[in-house]
């Protein structure tokens, strides 16, 4: 694995144990789906399905990671989690969430996390 998969595992290894924190159940990470991409994190909140984008960015000049999650990456998401519901046994009464988990990794310190349910 090179530099940069070790630090979105890192970040994705923090977005679990957040969610956890607040309440939520894993219930995949990093689920593929053939060519029409990835979802980093899927959870259960309540009798909700969230689907959980993960950025992580080392603290500096780039751009922050919640602001990373653009309209056709939502679409993308929506899709995957449609996806997700139908191999699953179909749409949860809760229905389907998505959430971005923003990770920034200071050069000292502890990371900060940021969740925002429902982005898109």
């Amino acid at each position: 694995m090179n530099a940069r998969g070790a630090l979105g595992r890192y970040g994705e290894d923090l977005a679990a144990r957040t969610l956890g924190a607040a309440g939520l159940h894993v219930l995949a990470r990093n689920w593929r789906c053939g060519r029409r991409g990835e979802i980093d994190i899927v959870a259960a909140d309540g009798d909700a399905l969230v689907v959980c984008e993960v950025k992580t960015r080392r603290e500096g000049p780039f751009q922050h990671p919640m602001a990373a999650l653009g309209p056709h990456k939502a679409a993308r998401l929506r899709s995957l989690a449609e996806r997700w519901a139908a191999e699953h046994g179909g749409s949860p009464p809760g229905g389907v969430r998505i959430d971005l988990i923003g990770v920034v990794l200071p050069e000292r310190g502890a990371p900060r996390v940021e969740h925002a349910r429902g982005v898109a």
